[in-house]
Parts: structure tokens; C-alpha cells; sequence
């Protein structure tokens, strides 16, 4: 079923903790009515500002409250269907981070195209979409009934959020439909209700010609806005909310600043107080270093052997979430220090990054502790001088004249690598007088690697049957594993199947024959397989054909579309690499092979070679991706280099089979 989502990036930054002494009852809810329809919307059959559009949003409200204590933000949504593709609009998936709030008083209805109204009384389902370091996103999810062409459907929801915090926020303007018409206000937190001074700040971007944001005596502020282009998306592509339409709100309880720099100096010594504080137990993991190394071990083997043990504490992040009741009973206390964490044996991740850092200091290396920007929802700006994005904690450490980076506080990250959203970004590298900026590595594609390595059999009826292993390493294996981290042995086993099905071109039968080491972060991860890929070979007169390309399937239909708008964007650098053996039937003989490919673009690289070992083929292909975005300018160089890829893999093997294949 396909769900219509629904940008949702209000609460993603920070939170401020208020001490609320006063605080104003919630206005009335913007769903607690609905709009009248006009004979004018019902009649329309097309937008000549959005020719071909499946469907449109007629007018789009959110209001936003930040009063402090009952803190909510309101939204209401009319979509009109102009096309049968339009219905698929009809199901509506709202996410949100369960974290900091919940969607509540969610309404809905259908109008016919004759008017008639038909309510929506169906269930509201919640679901989970990602999880991960101590972040649980949801959606709620729900479908509306009799949804016709020419007809209008409507909601509305409340975001309710959390008491006594306010949140950075942000009206998303950019939907992927068509916009008639929006309104937006934000009534903003007011220090009139707590002792902490609040300051809010805000920016925009790339917002629509007529766009009218101000705000009035009041203190709110309102925008109104027509004709917001449908926001196109595409495979590869940077974060979406960094690419729309948008205006962001950011509350900070810093001083105001005279410019970025000091902005920043006051930052960093703010947070490298808080850091020193918190990892400043020197005798204590002086103590604890004693325990895990030997004073003549290597640097190289000490920082392992730290971060090897630290990987070994319970890790609260990636914990399947506990209710209120499960974490009352037991009863366990938050850590106030690094002591804490390695006394009681567990911590969230961003501790366990700390205690990491508290340890090589006290094995005596050079370390640093470090916010950097994750680059999962946006990219980091020092200009806008948004103190919560700088969101995610590493260690530096200085080895031989080198920068390397930790992070084992992210499950199953291997030794010296970070997870792929703390690679190639900026950061504060902390110290007492307000820190330097960094720029964390990105990964060389050899780092995140997948090989297949298989031993196959063609059969005269044109089976391809035998067996295959599989290895992923560095980020390869470590998504596969968090992907999986609480699921069963059979959903990891379907979840391994589905990946390599996914990268034949065809049908395959396939089942996995081993038990793959989940737990590790070092070690690669391996999956061997029995596998059978029916009628690989195909008939051309007395010739029997074979594709080159095995696992092509990834690649069959990449940059496919022959016009590109956002800049191209992958997560990480990888490689992948193929091994394949395919023994003949009796008496086949190899006709032709493809002459050997290779296409080097810097960035990307390709290469296959077939070779004829009489009674054998061997097959040897490899795909490098080194880089991590590109502008959209070099898009047809790229699709150009990925239709030599498919190219190649579609080169045709010829083979004679013997006289009794023949014959049959």
C-alpha cells in the first residue's frame, strides 16, 4: 500500500528544558472544524500551473503554539483528485518523532464530486519506520474511504508535544504535490514563562516569489504563500528537507550574538565544560585502563583493545524501547559521569563515546572529544549558527601525526571508521577556548565492500545451480546488522535472501546455508547460500546464450531518467566485486566471450572480464563508487557511465552445446 507522507521535521533539533512558572491554556484546535467546499473546487478537472498532476493541494494550514507546557502544533490538509493515479492519496502516512510527542486528534474526511460528505471512521494505525540511536520515528497511518476522481479529500492532526520543553521548528513549504494555497503561524515561546532567557531566530530558503512571512504586534509570525511548485524527487539524492522550500526556527538560550565566530567560541566553551565535566574522572579510568591494557602493548593495540571493550558495555540506545512503567521499575538512574557509565556497565551511545575519550586520555594519547553534524536530515551551516545541529559526538585521536576518528558508541561501527552519517562532515573539535573546526573523513570505497564469491553449474536445460558466499565489510556490514539487530534467525535469514534476490535480474531460488556472525563489529559479515537461477540460458538457433552480468540487478535501472534536477548523492563510498565460476554441462563448448569492459570516470570505476577455461567460464566484474555528491551538472557523465555498466553486463556469452544438448 502506498502512504502519502507527510514532511515532518518539526521536532529534530534539541530541546530546551523549561523551569515553566506560567503558562497561557492551548488555543482551539485547527481541526476542530473543517472549511466549506466551494462549487468552484469541486468543479475543477486540471491545475494549469501543474499540467498532469495526479492530484493537488488545495490550501495547507499549520499553526504552531510554543507556549512551553501544552506546546502542540496544528495542521490541516484539502487534496483534490484530478486523476485516477490521484487516489493513491487517499492513504495518508503522517511521521513523527515518538520521542519528543505524539499525533493526535486526527480527523478526516472524503467529499464526493456531487458533495456529498463521507466521514472518515476507520482505525488510526502507528507504525514503526526507523530506529535507531535512541531515536524511535513513527508514523501514524490511516486511509480514507471513497475517494473518486473530481472528488476532495481532507484531515487534520494535532503534533502534541512534550511538556515543559520547546523545540527548534520548521515549516516544510515544498509537498510533492502542487500547493494552491498555505498558511502558516508560529506563536513563539515568550520568556515571561520561566527564569531562562529564550531567544528565537529564523531563516529560510529558497521560498516562493510573493512569499509574505512577517510578524505582527502580536509577536506572531505568519506567512502566506501561493503556487508552491510540487517538489520532485529522485533516486540519490541529498535529504529532502535541505532541498525544499522552507522557513527554520531556532530557539537558543545563548546570548545573543554580534556574528558567527563568537557565536561559536561561546559554544564551544559551553560544550567543552559539559564535556570535561562529565569525563573528568582521571584516577577512576586511570584505574579502568589498567584493567583492559598492557602498559607496553602497541598504540595501535591499546586503542583497539579500549574501543573493543567499550563496544562490550550495554549500549541503552539500541535497545528496543522500554514503556515509562518497564523503566520505573528498573530503576536505573541516569550516569552522571564517566565513572558511572563503566561502574554500572551500561550507558546510552553518546556516553559511551565520552567514556571512550576518557579512557585513551588516561592510556595517555592525545584525544579530543568532538560534535560534529549529522548529515542524515540536512547539512551543516556554521553561518546560520544552529548550536543543535552540531548533534552527534566522535573522538578524535592523534596517532602518528594522523586524525582518527571513533565513534563506539554507534553499534556494530568498526574500529577506526564512523558511521556513514558522521562521515565527511563538519565539526567542533572541543577545547577551552571555544574549539577548531574539523572536517571527519570520508570512508575510500575498499573500506565498505560487497563480494560475491559463487561456484556454479549451467545445466543443459539452462539452469545456473550451485553455491554462493557473500561478504559484506566496514558499512556494509554494520547496516546489515543494525537492520536487523532485533529481529529473529528467520527474518535475518529472509532479510540476507531478499538482498541477493534484489541484485539478480531475474528470478532466483536461493536459501541460506549458514549462520552468519551478527553480533561482531570488526569480523565481516558472511552468508553462503545454495542458489539456482532457472532458464539463465536462452535458445539463439544451434547457440545457447549466457548474460555476462550475474548480480547486475542494482545497476539495471539506475539514473534511467534522461533530465536531473538535485545534485547526485550516495551515503557512502563502496565497491563491489564479483568471483564466478560456471562449470559447462559435458561436451558445451565456449563459441565467444564479451571482450574484457573497463570504464574508469575518477570517481567511479568498471570493469568485467570473461574468461574461457574450456570446460569452465570465469567471471570477474567490479563496480567503485568514490564519492559523496556530486553537482547536477555531471549527471549525464554519470548516466552515461552507468549505461556502460548495464552494457557490459548484458554482453552475451555464446556457447555450443553438445550433440546431445543440441539435439534436444
Amino acid at each position: 500500500m502506498l502512504f502519502r507522507r507527510i514532511v515532518f521535521t518539526a521536532c529534530c533539533a534539541v530541546a530546551l528544558v523549561l523551569a515553566v512558572c506560567n503558562y497561557r491554556p492551548a488555543s482551539v484546535r485547527a481541526g476542530e472544524g473543517f472549511q466549506p467546499v466551494s462549487p468552484e473546487e469541486l468543479k475543477m478537472t486540471s491545475e494549469p500551473l501543474a499540467p498532469g498532476a495526479p492530484a493537488i493541494i488545495l490550501y495547507r494550514q499549520v499553526d504552531r503554539d510554543d507556549n512551553g507546557r501544552t506546546s502542540h502544533e496544528d495542521n490541516y490538509v484539502r487534496i483534490k483528485i484530478l486523476t485516477e493515479e490521484g487516489r493513491k492519496y487517499a492513504n495518508v502516512e503522517i511521521p513523527f518523532f515518538k520521542v519528543n510527542g505524539d499525533v493526535v486528534h486526527v480527523r478526516a474526511r472524503t467529499i464526493k464530486p456531487d458533495g456529498s460528505i463521507v466521514e472518515f471512521g476507520g482505525e488510526v494505525i502507528e507504525k514503526s519506520l526507523v530506529k535507531g540511536r535512541g531515536v524511535r520515528y513513527v508514523a501514524k497511518t490511516f486511509t480514507l474511504p471513497d475517494v473518486e476522481v473530481g472528488g476532495i479529500i481532507e484531515y487534520s492532526y494535532t503534533y502534541d508535544l512534550q511538556e515543559h520543553l520547546i523545540y527548534d521548528s520548521n515549516w516544510i513549504l515544498s509537498e510533492d504535490l502542487f500547493t494552491k494555497k498555505a498558511r502558516f503561524s508560529l506563536k513563539p515561546y515568550t520568556n515571561a514563562n520561566t527564569y531562562i532567557p529564550i531567544n528565537l531566530r529564523w531563516s529560510w530558503h529558497d521560498l516562493p516569489v510573493g512569499a509574505d512571512l512577517k510578524q505582527g504586534p502580536d509577536r506572531i509570525v505568519r506567512m502566506e504563500v501561493s503556487d508552491i511548485p510540487a517538489f520532485q524527487s529522485e533516486d540519490f539524492m541529498p535529504p529532502a528537507d535541505e532541498l525544499k522550500s522552507r522557513v527554520d526556527f531556532i530557539y537558543s538560550d545563548e546570548l545573543p550574538a554580534k556574528d558567527a565566530d563568537s557565536f561559536w567560541r561561546t559554544v564551544g566553551k559551553k560544550r567543552n565544560s559539559q564535556l570535561e565535566g562529565f569525563v573528568g574522572k582521571h584516577k577512576a579510568m586511570e584505574e579502568a585502563v589498567a584493567q583492559i591494557v598492557s602498559p607496553n602493548d602497541p598504540p595501535e593495540v591499546k586503542l583497539r583493545t579500549i574501543y573493543d571493550r567499550v563496544q562490550q558495555i550495554r549500549n541503552k540506545s539500541y535497545e528496543l524501547q522500554k514503556t515509562q512503567e518497564e523503566e520505573k521499575r528498573e530503576k536505573e538512574k541516569p550516569a552522571e559521569n564517566v565513572e558511572d557509565v563503566w561502574k554500572r556497565g551500561y550507558g546510552n551511545g553518546m556516553q559511551l563515546t565520552w567514556l571512550y575519550l576518557a579512557l585513551v586520555r588516561a592510556a595517555g594519547f592525545e584525544a579530543y572529544g568532538c560534535w560534529v553534524s549529522d548529515r542524515r536530515n540536512y547539512f551543516f551551516n556554521p553561518v546560520t549558527m544552529q548550536s543543535a545541529k552540531l548533534d552527534a559526538n566522535v573522538v578524535l585521536v592523534k596517532l602518528n601525526g594522523k586524525d582518527i576518528y571513533f565513534d563506539p558508541g554507534a553499534e556494530f561501527t568498526p574500529f577506526g571508521m564512523l558511521t556513514w552519517f558522521e562521515t565527511g562532515v563538519q565539526g567542533l573539535r572541543l577545547d577551552k577556548d571555544g574549539g577548531t573546526w574539523i572536517r571527519t573523513t570520508l570512508p575510500a570505497s575498499a573500506e565498505s565492500r560487497i563480494e560475491r564469491k559463487a561456484k556454479l553449474k549451467l545445466s543443459d536445460t539452462g539452469d545456473l545451480e550451485g553455491k554462493l558466499t557473500v561478504t559484506y565489510t566496514g558499512l556494509e556490514a554494520m547496516y546489515h546488522r543494525l537492520d536487523v539487530h532485533h529481529a529473529d534467525e528467520l527474518a535475518r535469514k529472509k532479510f540476507l535472501e531478499d538482498r541477493v534476490k534484489s541484485q539478480v535480474p531475474v528470478a532466483v531460488e536461493l536459501e541460506l546455508t549458514n549462520q552468519p556472525d551478527w553480533s561482531g563489529s570488526e569480523t565481516p559479515l558472511v552468508a553462503e547460500f545454495d542458489v539456482k537461477i532457472p532458464g539463465w540460458a536462452s535458445n539463439a538457433g544451434k547457440h545457447v546464450l549466457i548474460p555476462a552480468g550475474v548480480f547486475s540487478g542494482t545497476e539495471k535501472h539506475t539514473f534511467e531518467h534522461t533530465n536531473r534536477v538535485h545534485p547526485i548523492y550516495f551515503e557512502y563510498p563502496y565497491e563491489k566485486v564479483d568471483d564466478i565460476t560456471i562449470e559447462l554441462p559435458p561436451g558445451w563448448q565456449v563459441s565467444s566471450v564479451p571482450p574484457e569492459q573497463g570504464k574508469d570516470g575518477h570517481v567511479v570505476a568498471y570493469s568485467l572480464k570473461v574468461e574461457n577455461g574450456k570446460d569452465t567460464l570465469h567471471l570477474t566484474r567490479k563496480l567503485t563508487v568514490d564519492f559523496l555528491m556530486l553537482d547536477s551538472k555531471y549527471y549525464t557523465a554519470l548516466r552515461n557511465f552507468f549505461q556502460v555498466v548495464r552494457t557490459g553486463d548484458e554482453e552475451q556469452i555464446v556457447l555450443q552445446p553438445g550433440a546431445a544438448s543440441a539435439s534436444n
